[in-house]
């Protein structure tokens, strides 16, 4: 059975039934990506991570309010990842009094190898899917991310309310 009908005939859209068994749905899909093994990072350290690969250079304040963190648990989080050699600290080019974040190296090929692993692991499912379901899949999938926009919140969301504390 699909996720539009039911035994009693096609559901409509705006049934909180098909609300709640789309979540659940997609925390399915969000737990088989996350049961591929991030270690050595903790999940708030995989956050700063993927953070500093999509914004290079920002600084602590900015990650914090990035992250919806404060600004001592930010700190401590990098200096974990520096110890690991994942992150590194520089002087900012536009002001004395500021420090960058940058991905070093190591940092980088954690996360593709990380993003590697996560790929065959929701590719294997997904192969294992009918064509036309995984192509109906990929349609919902790119409608909701283009109803997330620009900002990846969903709408009415600051990203402060979506995001967890680190």
């Amino acid at each position: 059975m699909d996720a539009n009908h039911s035994a009693s005939g096609p559901r409509r859209r705006d049934d909180p039934a098909v609300g709640h068994e789309f979540v659940e749905l997609l925390e399915a899909l969000w737990t088989r990506g996350r049961e591929v093994p991030y270690a050595p990072v903790s999940a708030s350290q995989l956050r700063v991570l993927y953070t500093l690969d999509r914004d290079e250079g920002i600084n602590l304040r900015t990650l914090g309010e990035l992250l919806g963190s404060a600004p001592p648990s930010v700190s401590r989080l990098c200096d974990r990842l520096e110890a690991l050699g994942f992150v590194r600290r520089l002087p900012s080019q536009v002001s004395r009094r500021e420090l960058e974040l940058h991905l070093t190296g190591r940092g980088r090929t954690y996360l593709q190898e990380l993003r590697s692993r996560r790929d065959a692991s929701l590719l294997e499912v997904i192969a294992a899917m009918p064509p036309a379901a995984a192509r109906s899949l990929l349609l919902g999938l790119s409608g909701f991310r283009d109803a997330l926009g620009e900002t990846g919140s969903a709408p009415g969301l600051r990203p402060a309310d979506d995001a967890r504390s680190a």
